[in-house]
């Protein structure tokens, strides 16, 4: 009718031929993620696992959340949830890069030396 999905086949064929493509890659990308979490790439490993992450969250949304239709609702409703998480992740920025370092006089850092023993207590 009006390009909003409604003439697409719903059959069981269908829908199987539309979406296992969809979770097989999305199953590739938690097995990377698995994975990435034993390999040491040092200063990488943080913004691959972030690039893997908004993969994800793309073909969420384009897929399972239709918002590749033409539906002006449903885009809004998308813009307007990546502007609230855009201000979310300002805000966390602004209050993690404010922050004093731990190396600063006057900051508590925990014990590192191991507790010793007392040779008084009793074992038993």
């Amino acid at each position: 009718m009006n390009g909003l999905g409604e003439n697409l086949p719903q059959d069981g064929a269908a829908i199987w031929r539309r979406n296992l493509p969809i979770w097989a890659v999305l199953v590739g990308l938690v097995v990377a993620t698995l994975l990435l979490a034993y390999v040491p790439l040092g200063r990488w490993n943080t913004p691959i696992s972030l690039g893997i992450g908004a993969a994800k969250a793309v073909l969420i949304a384009v897929c399972f959340m239709n918002l590749r239709r033409p539906d002006p609702l449903l885009r809004l409703t998308g813009s307007a949830s990546l502007l609230w998480i855009a201000f979310l992740f300002a805000l966390t920025l602004a209050d993690v890069l404010t922050r004093a370092p731990t190396t600063q006089p006057g900051t508590v850092e925990p014990r590192t030396e191991p507790a010793v023993p007392n040779p008084d207590a009793r074992l038993f």
